[in-house]
Formats: C-alpha cells, sequence, structure tokens
C-alpha cells in the first residue's frame, strides 16, 4: 500500500532539503557532499569481502542516490593520471567479483553513455560475463552489495581505458577456493593482460597454498590493499600481485600537475605476517612482504560516480528514499563510491594501456619516474613510520605512488 500523502510529502521535501552538488555535464562532475561513507553491504558468508564504499545520504544509513551522474568520471581520472588519448588495442581487463550483478550490463551500458564513451556490450565483442569456470550458465546467485561493486568496478576500468575490453568472472560465493577458481579462468582467458581483486581478508594458514592461483606470468594482477586503514590483508599481500593502497584526489589549480594527492585514511598497509618478502622490496620496517606497491584515488569523498540499478524495492523516488535510509538494499541510480575497490581496477587498467607483460608488482619499483609520489596523510598509528605516514619515496598507504602516464606499469 502506497504511503500517506502528507508522508510522501515530508519524503520529497526531506530529499529537495539534501545538500547535493550534482554534475550539469560530463565534464563538470563534482563530488557529492554529504555526511559520511556506508559499506556496499556484499554478502560475507564467505572469507573475504569486498572493499567498496559509498557517500551515504544525509538522510540516513544508506547510500546516496542521485539521478544524474556525479562525482568524478573518465575526463577527470585520465586527467589526474595522465592518461588522455591512450588506447589498450583490444587488450582485456578481467574483473574478479562474487555472486551475480544481473543488471551489470544494462547499467555499464548507462554509465559509458552519459559519460560520453563508445559501447561495451556482449553483442560487440567488448564485454563478457561469465561464472567461475568460464560458461555464461548457470550464474552465481545475486547480491546487491557485490552488484555495486561489480558496477564500481566495470564503471572504474571504462574511466581509465574506455577502449579496453572487459571480461567480468562471477565466483560462486565469497570464499577462498571459488574467487581463485576465478581468477585462473580469467587468466586463461585470450586476451586477458590485467585482473583487478576488490577484495580482502584477514590473513591465515591457507592463504601461502593459495597464492599459486595469483602467479600467472604476462599478466598483471592488482589486489585492494584494503578499506580499514593501518592492517594488513589478503590477497594484496601475496607476492604475486601488485598491492594497491588508496589516495584521496582533489583538483588543484595552482599546481603544475593540476591535482593534489594525500594518502588517504582508509588504505590499507602494514607488514605481513605470513608472506615472504618479494626480492624487488627493500624497504626496512617489515621483515616480510610490505603492502602496498602502489595506490590511486580511493577516497570516497572524491570518488567515481557510477551507475548501479540493481537493488529490493524498484525503482521510484520512494525506492530512493527507503534506500537513504538504509531501508532497502542496493541503488538505483548514480552513486559516489570509493575505497580500494576503486584503486585496484584503476591501476589494472593502467597495466592494461602500457601494454607490458607483467607478473607481479615488481615493475614500478625500477620504474618510480613514471610515478606521482604522495608525501602526506596517514591510513592510522604505527609509531609515526613510513608504514602507516605517507612521505617522499616509497610509504605503506600509497606504496611508490599514483600513475603519471603508463610508465611506471
Amino acid at each position: 500500500m502506497a504511503p500517506p500523502r502528507l508522508f510522501r510529502s515530508l519524503v520529497v521535501l526531506s530529499l529537495i532539503a539534501a545538500p547535493l552538488t550534482v554534475a550539469t555535464s560530463t565534464a563538470e562532475a563534482a563530488p557529492l557532499q554529504s555526511g559520511g561513507v556506508v559499506n556496499f553491504g556484499c554478502a560475507t558468508s564467505g572469507k573475504l569481502h569486498c572493499l567498496g564504499k559509498a557517500v551515504r545520504s544525509p538522510n540516513g544509513n544508506g547510500p546516496l542516490v542521485v539521478s544524474t551522474p556525479v562525482g568524478y568520471g573518465p575526463a577527470e581520472i585520465q586527467a589526474a593520471y595522465h592518461l588522455g588519448g591512450l588506447q589498450a588495442n583490444g587488450r582485456t581487463v578481467a574483473i574478479v567479483d562474487a555472486q551475480d550483478a544481473p543488471t551489470a550490463e544494462a547499467d555499464l551500458a548507462k554509465f559509458r553513455s552519459a559519460r560520453g564513451l563508445s559501447p561495451c556490450t556482449t553483442a560487440n565483442g567488448c564485454f563478457k560475463k561469465v561464472n567461475q569456470n568460464g560458461a555464461a550458465s548457470p550464474l552465481p546467485a545475486p547480491d546487491y552489495g557485490w552488484a555495486e561493486e561489480i558496477s564500481l568496478d566495470l564503471d572504474a576500468v571504462s574511466a581509465t581505458c574506455p577502449d579496453c575490453h572487459i571480461l567480468l568472472v562471477e565466483a560462486s560465493s565469497p570464499d577462498t577456493d571459488p574467487l581463485m577458481t576465478a581468477v585462473d579462468t580469467a587468466a586463461a582467458t585470450p586476451g586477458v593482460v590485467a585482473i583487478s581483486n576488490s577484495y580482502g581478508g584477514a590473513e591465515d594458514s591457507t592463504i601461502l597454498a593459495a597464492d599459486a592461483h595469483l602467479n600467472h606470468p604476462g599478466i598483471a594482477v592488482t589486489a585492494s590493499s584494503g578499506d580499514s586503514g593501518y592492517g594488513v590483508s589478503w590477497p594484496a599481500s601475496s607476492p604475486y600481485v601488485t598491492a594497491v593502497g588508496g589516495t584521496t584526489l582533489k583538483k588543484a589549480a595552482t599546481t603544475t600537475r593540476g591535482w593534489t594527492e594525500t594518502a588517504w585514511n582508509g588504505s590499507g598497509s602494514g607488514c605481513s605476517a605470513l608472506e615472504a618478502k618479494p626480492s624487488w622490496q627493500h624497504d626496512t620496517g617489515c621483515a616480510k612482504r610490505t603492502v602496498a606497491d602502489v595506490s590511486a584515488v580511493a577516497d570516497p569523498a572524491t570518488g567515481l560516480g557510477v551507475y548501479d540499478t540493481y537493488n529490493s524495492c524498484g525503482t521510484s523516488s520512494w525506492c530512493d528514499f527507503l534506500l537513504s535510509l538504509g531501508l532497502a538494499q542496493g541503488a538505483d541510480g548514480w552513486v559516489q563510491v570509493g575505497g580500494t575497490s576503486l584503486s585496484s581496477p584503476v591501476i589494472a587498467s593502467v597495466y592494461a594501456l602500457a601494454g607490458n607483460s607483467v607478473t607481479s608488482g615488481s615493475y614500478p619499483y625500477a620504474h618510480t619516474s613514471g610515478l606521482y609520489d604522495v608525501t602526506s596523510g596517514s591510513n592510522g598509528s604505527c609509531g609515526g613510520s613510513y608504514l602507516c605516514t605517507a612521505g617522499p619515496g616509497y610509504d605503506g598507504p600509497t606504496g611508490l605512488g599514483t600513475p603519471n602516464g603508463t610508465s611506471g606499469f
């Protein structure tokens, strides 16, 4: 039954009163202003969880959903990282996530159309969605939170590398075995040059055996460093991946670059308890593997505007209100998002643009001139060391820095 007319009027007034800053065109996307962030709410029945966060509605505990593009888009991402005009020439970025996003292709089409990008569809061969074994069906059970994560990942690839082909591999659950099967499937797919993993979990005794599934010579495998500040998660701690931290990215007309970056306070970093230190890491604060290697934008307050419509309440202003209160799940339009779930597919896409046959995070360590050094910001307390505080050169939250073109990848 529809809510009483008076209550509906109050709902509309509350939505109008929300302090939004929305984009007026694809070239003028502006970050939303709100009262914080909210987790995607991905199913957590398994060991691993997604690492995305959305700007929270001022009206409640759900995401702020609007009808027009918001946040940064392709123009901003490419300008900030000096990627404009570059092409991947048919190379494929694989996205590995858990559960199904039923509206993934339709939502991707809306994002790309609104942002002025050419279509990327199953029909034209640019987009493909498969289960963890590489088949078009059966697909896993859908999940509202993981669908939002998938929208973030697909849109992040599109924004960073508009001509990249995209392979979405959906694991049956957020457990290690299904997700690693999905990684192997992605690596075995012709054309795939990079694989992004926007999820993580605590290190335990099983990760060393699981590392073999991340070791794919000639393919760059990226993993989000975490969204809870100082501390390490896996698979980012694996020596076979590029561990990607996060930054706060802001326009700055007074700088030569036109942008400034600081370490995002949610970016994961620190010393692995189990993974051996790779030969290409030489920092002295960790006897074992140090996280992160590189970084990119992750702060939801300076995040990407993505399009997602898979939700539990339908399509209406009433649904949007329920979503804003946290009384419904998913999204119903444009949402401004971040987390290291954003930075991982951005870096995977930069690898695809670079076209190098890399196997681990070692390449940037030998090509630091192709990175913007991030020298300020912190993600927690660790005695003031580089492991949680950004500074000149290598540090934990931002690694070696962020892309300045593709020469660092």
